[in-house]
């Protein structure tokens, strides 16, 4: 991922599934490392598995830990960032890509 550091991203559920409506993504990053920071027009839905971070935005750094869930809004310029000695693992829902081919 162009921008992250110390991240890796997994497809749970994506199109090889035939997931036409949502994809499920899993999130892994290691202490000190962070998503890209990037937005787009489409919403996230994040269930915090394990660790502790913040997902930084326009509104401010929102402090997250494990069991918390976090919105992300479309629109909205946002990272996630690993500030814990463990890795931070997430679950992360999105709309299915309109270029995905899937639907």
């Amino acid at each position: 991922m162009d921008g992250a550091k110390g991240a890796r991203i997994r497809m749970l559920i994506g199109p090889d599934d035939g997931a036409t409506t949502f994809h499920m993504r899993h999130f892994e990053v290691g202490p000190g490392g962070c998503t890209p920071h990037h937005q787009h027009d489409y919403e996230h839905e994040v269930l915090v598995l394990k660790g502790s971070g913040i997902a930084k935005s326009a509104e401010g750094d929102r402090p997250f830990k494990a069991g918390d869930v976090v919105f992300v809004p479309p629109n909205e310029k946002h990272q996630f960032c690993n500030t814990g000695a463990e890795n931070c693992e997430f679950i992360c829902l999105i709309p299915a890509p309109k270029s995905c081919g899937c639907g």
